[in-house]
């Protein structure tokens, strides 16, 4: 289940249609998941999303809000938020420190 949850970052995920899918109660499936992964389905999916953006911001040019779209926060100021909460920096900050350089000479 987290590989096909890692393809679908950018589609909205409840605790209620996480355990759905999985045939379980939402009690049943965050203590199965908890014990699985070590954290609780929320978090996992926030740090899986930064980790695709920390990918779209070091090898793309789009903007803040469609890498927060594409990734699955909805909003730039969600992504803003959860990525300074985890990574420390902005994701504008963020970029211009590990783009790729072979994008910093093109």
């Amino acid at each position: 289940m987290l590989d096909e949850l890692s393809t679908e970052l950018d589609a909205e995920h409840t605790l209620e249609s996480l355990a759905a899918r999985a045939s379980m109660s939402a009690r049943t499936f965050a203590r199965r998941f908890r014990a699985e992964t070590g954290t609780t389905p929320h978090l996992w999916l926030t740090h899986q999303r930064v980790l695709l953006a920390r990918r779209m911001l070091e090898q793309g040019d789009d903007p803040i809000d469609t890498v927060a779209s594409r990734a699955g926060f909805g909003t730039g100021a969600m992504l803003r938020h959860h990525f300074a909460r985890i990574v420390g920096v902005s994701p504008a900050a963020y970029r211009r420190t590990f783009r790729t350089r072979d994008r910093i000479g093109a």
